[in-house]
């Protein structure tokens, strides 16, 4: 830290050099992502870093080592273990570890909830080790959940996956040749990528159904064109963002619905996962075999074990009776352009929250919520687990009964009370009629009648008929407005004209105003001229 006592007049003393980023290439088999893209290299360079990236890294994604340089990055043509930041996609195997520099930091995804000796090697090696599948499920700290991120695109690759193999429409489709039903979808889970499956399945015109403990996704489902499946069972509601495990009557009643759902589907997509358990069994032998052959399922937890039995992860199994089991386990890694930059968008986010300077110079704030959580080894010693952070996902109604509000007594109003303002007007309309002129209290009366009809009309009318009301509406200030200048051509007195003069000038704005809303209303259902 610098002094701020010293000479104004003295030259300030030269700062810290900015810290290299460094992006390796991927040594995990069959693995096409990379963690920075061009255009997140050109932003990380932004905040002071200094960026290589070794040659060949972002090829398999589409990136080429020019697309590097032109974005501000150094390609080295060797190993850029030394750096003061290394970033990857996947944990660094062993000996990849050992090239590690000591007191430099390393963003990846590290499982520590499974990998544990690594970890304990990474702080070995002296490396401030942060896991982005640790971020913390919160608010703030969404734009950095990587999970979320992958899910997003694992669950719409698993759709295409399905649909391959399938081989058939997913839509239905009336032909001269014959009618052709459409697919029917089964999602097990409507987390992030239970959500992007079902969104995925939807829009190529299957018949779309999901289940999930958590009863609030209820209408995140139907948003999307699905069907929730309603387990009918008491499920506490998680407190930190992650699925829990369920009850045993949950567990129960879902087999059965499993059961019924296998005999009638074509697609089933399993996306069950519980942090630090093995995937849940939801589909059984037994249900895999009473589905009819050319069925395909697609288990999205095939690399913690399954949610399908029979599933290998990795592989593709065809069973006897022609069902296919898909147990991909690089799902994202199947559309490498999107997920390296989706990824690198994730990393780009944390490394704003981390320099916030933009000095170039990482920061490590362990008292930060999001920081802390995803720190898993700092200074020699393992900082993994974090302390717990309570995030709750309880519907509305529920946190309401937990912690019920004192309400203030509504006042009730007799039936007195409500029914004199209508008598008052009725009295006055009489008041005035009765003194009036004839045909001035026939004007009135067909005046009150018009308002009170207009009131309770337009007060019933659906939202998505006000713009053909607006155009009836502006069709009746028209005619105001021929009425009024007509009576202002035939003179009549002073306050005759007034109110023939505001009655035109206010039926006027009336319909400009109409016309104009309705105008903008239109525009947002019309293609702009570069748009397909």
């Amino acid at each position: 830290m610098r002094d701020t006592t010293e000479d104004a007049e003295s030259p300030p003393a030269p700062g810290p050099e900015p810290m290299r980023i460094a992006v390796v290439a991927e040594s995990t088999k069959s693995e096409t992502r990379v963690a920075l893209t061009p255009e997140t290299v050109r932003k990380v360079a932004d905040l002071g870093y200094h960026v290589t990236v070794q040659s060949g890294a972002g090829e398999l994604a589409g990136f080429a080592d020019s697309a590097y340089a032109e974005a501000g990055a150094d390609v080295a043509e060797g190993p850029v273990w030394d750096a003061d930041v290394v970033v990857m996609i996947n944990a660094p195997q062993a000996e990849e570890i050992a090239n590690l520099r000591e007191g430099s930091a390393l963003v990846a995804m590290l499982a520590p909830r499974f990998e544990a000796e690594r970890v304990t090697a990474l702080a070995g090696q002296g490396v401030t080790a942060l896991s982005m599948d640790a971020v913390p499920r919160i608010s703030r700290a969404q734009s950095m959940d990587v999970l979320s991120s992958m899910a997003n695109i694992a669950g719409y690759r698993a759709v295409i996956e399905a649909a391959h193999a399938f081989g058939r429409f997913f839509t239905g489709q009336v032909t001269a040749a014959g009618k052709v039903p459409p697919a029917k979808v089964l999602v097990a889970g409507a987390g992030v990528a239970g959500l992007a499956a079902i969104a995925a399945a939807n829009s190529l015109g299957a018949v779309v159904r999901a289940t999930d403990p958590r009863a609030e996704v209820a209408d995140q489902v139907r948003s999307l064109g699905g069907e929730y499946l309603a387990v009918e069972v008491e499920q506490e509601a998680s407190t930190d963002g992650y699925a829990k495990a369920t009850s045993e009557d949950y567990d129960r009643r879902a087999a059965e619905i499993y059961s019924e759902q296998a005999a009638d589907v074509d697609i089933i997509i399993t996306t069950a996962l519980i942090p630090g358990r093995p995937a849940p069994k939801l589909i059984t032998a037994a249900d895999v075999a009473s589905m009819r052959p050319g069925s395909v399922l697609v288990d999205m937890a095939a690399a913690q074990g399954g949610n399908v039995e029979g599933s290998v992860a990795g592989e593709v199994v065809t069973t006897d009776h022609g069902v296919t089991i898909i147990g991909y386990t690089d799902l994202p890694a199947r559309l490498p352009a999107q997920a390296s930059q989706l990824y690198g968008t994730n990393v780009l986010n944390l490394l704003k929250l981390m320099t916030p300077g933009k000095d170039g110079r990482l920061t490590l704030d362990l008292e930060d919520t999001v920081v802390r959580g995803l720190t898993v080894a700092h200074g020699g010693e393992v900082l993994w687990p974090p302390p717990a952070v309570s995030v709750s996902a309880a519907p509305a109604a529920a946190q309401a009964a937990a912690a019920p509000v004192e309400k203030k007594p509504e006042k009730v109003r007799s039936p007195l009370a409500k029914a004199l303002p209508p008598i008052i007007g009725a009295l006055a309309l009489f008041l005035v009629t009765a003194f009036a002129p004839a045909e001035l209290a026939g004007h009135l009366t067909v005046f009150v009648l018009a308002i009170v009809i207009g009131f309770y009309v337009i007060g019933n009318v659906h939202h998505a008929l006000h713009t053909p009301l607006m155009s009836v509406t502006n069709a009746i200030s028209g005619i105001i407005v021929v009425g009024a200048i007509l009576q202002i051509g035939t003179g009549g007195g002073g306050l005759v004209l007034g109110l023939a003069a505001a009655a035109t000038l206010l039926a006027a704005i009336n319909i400009v105003g109409g016309f104009a809303v309705t105008r903008r209303m239109l525009s947002m259902f019309s293609r702009s001229p570069g748009r397909s």
